[in-house]
């Protein structure tokens, strides 16, 4: 089975949940963005949350099958069509042998995904199926997809047996708002920004610019203060400049105290830039959903809280999942 590309939208790859084990020798975790969405959508399928979808930024593709499979859109909100005419989000459909899928105008956010019962079934490279594009590793053939693909599916899991309930409840999709509060962890380095710059941080509004991808996402706002100090050998002249550092993924750097910088899931592994906090994990996802334009709050939160919000998170995956009456992971 596969899925022949007709038109391959603006930024179409394959993704799953990311390679981890890596990025100590500078290969990041890739994987799809909002792993929510993404994982709903093999739930819907009859995956389990591990299988491989295509995430699609902005404009979708054009597809077609050549045999029936079973699919379902899930993530930024936006039309889908079968052969024309148009089919519900979130919900599971049947795709004919020739039918054709597409996608209208994304009216919110900025991703959204295809899942397909048995997956996408390119190559593992370092135990993910998922699209480093820039070290061309991963997916299919290590880049974004092109007209003239031909995309391989894997066999139906399970036997094929697919959960009771074809729709996810309202209740459990995610919201895609021009407003969030994004909650964030303090540290290493936020001791060398003034008590202004951090006021600035935390108190100031912040809106996503259109320079957001898979590395990271750039914000404009009241910008921060960093604390004057005479630079330490190895260390640049920027005032956030530090000798270098590891980043963890969602590491928030301010360059001259002007535009932070959050690093998502293909972002570089270190650098010699200061990182004044990290996203949780819960809430990367929610950052991920941004489109340009969204404006932001910081929450400065303890570790704990945020190991609390990690576990609140995976249960509400859960109870989606048994709402569905889907019976795999």
């Amino acid at each position: 089975m596969a899925f022949d590309i007709k038109k391959p939208g603006l930024a179409t790859t394959v993704q799953d949940q990311g390679r981890t084990g890596h990025y100590n020798v500078g290969i990041p975790p890739s994987g799809s963005m909002d792993q929510y969405s993404a994982e709903l959508g093999n739930a819907l399928v009859g995956n389990t949350s591990k299988e491989a979808v295509l995430e699609c930024t902005y404009l979708g593709p054009v597809l077609t099958t050549d045999h029936d499979v079973v699919i379902a859109s899930t993530g930024a909100p936006v039309e889908v069509k079968v052969n024309g005419e148009s089919r519900p989000q979130w919900t599971r459909l049947q795709l004919k042998a020739g039918d054709e899928l597409s996608f209208g105008v994304i009216q919110g956010g900025t991703r959204y995904y295809i899942a397909v019962q048995g997956g996408i079934d390119v190559p593992e490279v370092l135990g993910s199926r998922s699209t480093y594009s820039l070290g061309a590793i991963g997916g299919f053939n290590g880049r974004k997809l092109q007209a003239g693909d031909l995309v391989p599916v894997g066999s139906p899991l399970n036997h094929g047996k697919l959960p009771d309930a074809d729709t996810v409840a309202e209740e459990f999709r995610p919201v895609f708002a021009k407003e969030q509060r994004v909650r964030i962890v303090l540290g290493l380095y936020d001791h060398r920004l003034t008590e202004e710059g951090l006021d600035n941080l935390l108190k100031g509004e912040w809106k996503l610019t259109p320079v957001a991808d898979r590395m990271g996402l750039r914000y404009a706002g009241p910008g921060v203060k960093w604390k004057e100090r005479e630079q330490p050998f190895g260390a640049g002249s920027d005032p956030s400049n530090i000798v270098d550092a590891g980043y963890a993924v969602g590491s928030i750097q301010i360059p001259g105290g002007t535009q932070p910088i959050i690093l998502h899931r293909d972002a570089v592994s270190g650098g010699g830039y200061a990182m004044v906090g990290t996203v949780i994990s819960a809430d990367m996802d929610l950052v991920a959903r941004a489109a340009p334009g969204t404006l932001t709050r910081f929450i400065a939160v303890s570790q704990d809280e945020a190991i609390v919000a990690r576990k609140e998170l995976a249960e509400r995956k859960r109870n989606a999942r048994t709402t569905l009456g889907y019976r795999g992971d």
